[in-house]
């Protein structure tokens, strides 16, 4: 709990930076958890360039591009009743996502030889359900985080679809 609650005021002090760093240490955490879960590297044979990379997409891609986003999406429909959390949503899945995933897809790819195909099924079928209870249940400041948690599963199985052998 006091974990929790340092982080709740470094949040309040400094969301942006704080939601960026999360974002980075999160997408990393996808990629240690790929490496030695999935794939049983092991310490010896962890490649830490490959943790980096992840982290380097969190911190200056995915937590910037993300929580702007959030930003955003809140001031043009501001509330948190059902029917704005499924207005939320649409958007986000109907004109964002497209979007982020059209940048962020290929620039994966280009880092790790990843098939975007592959990737936008797996999409389709998680994200909706995820950012419906986002935007219905988590407070504006919690909700990078929030996704970020999710994506540290979704980023396990990118780290270790991109590099299987």
């Amino acid at each position: 709990m006091a974990l929790w609650r340092a982080y709740q005021r470094a949040l309040a002090a400094h969301p942006w930076k704080v939601q960026v760093l999360t974002a980075g240490s999160l997408m990393g955490l996808g990629d240690i958890i790929s490496q030695q879960l999935v794939e049983r590297r092991g310490l010896q044979e962890h490649q830490r360039g490959r943790t980096l990379t992840m982290m380097s997409l969190g911190c200056g891609f995915v937590g910037p591009v993300v929580g702007g986003w959030y930003k955003v999406l809140d001031r043009f429909i501001p509330g948190t009743t059902k029917v704005d959390a499924l207005k939320k949503m649409m958007l986000d899945q109907g004109g964002f996502a497209p979007c982020f995933l059209g940048c962020f897809l290929p620039l994966v790819g280009a880092l790790n030889g990843l098939s975007a195909k592959d990737n936008w099924a797996k999409l389709q079928q998680l994200w909706p359900a995820v950012q419906l209870a986002n935007f219905y249940l988590v407070p504006l400041h919690y909700r990078l985080a929030v996704v970020q948690c999710v994506a540290v599963i979704w980023n396990s199985y990118l780290s270790w679809k991109a590099h299987r052998l």
